[in-house]
């Protein structure tokens, strides 16, 4: 079984050594590269080409935003698949909207539980987006509001457009369409949950679980599991 390789871009020396330290206690992980600020940051990234890079947003020389945008170009010209875990001490509602439109793959704050940051890797690193839950709100908040003018939604990720720019009527989504189950998996992934937590807080097999996400996807017309929470979100079929 292959290791998660990762890469650290944090400033502060106590913060990424235990950060490290913390990552290193699992044997799945393999901590590859680390950098102080933006730019060894991206020389290191460029050289390694780490599965995730956890990025702290206050780098002394560049915002840890501004680093990833850069990062995802990068990405995108040479067709790697590094994928950019945000790690923050700021929840302000700029912020987070920021570095999602910036590319950013999942977002956590610094006072994130041990359990919960090798939580956010792992599902990172299969592809799926990480949003704590401290950050949920935000992202509930602006699903269910309309963008100020049309200007701005460039700005945002796809997640977060306003459908009314759509000329296809939107779908709606009612609660009787999912089953019982279905919505308390779909809580669960809205609150950042991977299969195998689901599996384990409902008491049923990892299959079962990839069984009801992928009727919930279907049932929710959603590519992944954060289209299917913000749909879930906007259409009010969980809190």
């Amino acid at each position: 079984m292959s290791k998660i390789r990762i890469a650290l871009i944090e400033d502060h020396d106590l913060t990424r050594v235990g950060i490290r330290t913390a990552l290193l206690q699992k044997d799945e992980i393999e901590v590859v590269g680390e950098a102080t600020n933006a730019a060894e940051g991206l020389k290191m990234l460029k050289k390694l080409h780490p599965d995730i890079a956890i990025v702290d947003i206050g780098l002394p020389d560049k915002d840890g935003i501004e680093l990833t945008r850069e990062v995802k170009a990068i990405i995108e010209d040479e067709d790697l698949d590094t994928k950019v875990l945000i790690l923050t001490l700021r929840d302000n509602k700029e912020a987070v909207l920021a570095a999602f439109a910036a590319g950013a793959d999942s977002y956590c704050m610094k006072d994130i539980k041990f359990d919960n940051l090798l939580e956010a890797v792992r599902v990172t690193y299969n592809g799926n987006a990480w949003i704590d839950p401290a950050i949920a709100r935000i992202v509930l908040q602006q699903a269910q509001q309309n963008l100020p003018n049309p200007a701005s939604k460039s700005s945002y990720p796809k997640y977060f457009v306003d459908s009314s720019e759509s000329t296809e009527p939107q779908q709606s989504i009612e609660s009787n369409s999912l089953t019982d189950r279905e919505l308390e998996v779909l809580q669960l992934i809205v609150e950042g949950c991977s299969n195998a937590v689901i599996a384990e807080r409902l008491y049923i097999t990892i299959g079962t679980v990839k069984t009801h996400v992928r009727n919930i996807l279907n049932k929710l017309c959603a590519d992944d599991r954060t289209q299917a929470a913000v749909h879930a979100l906007r259409s009010g079929l969980v809190e």
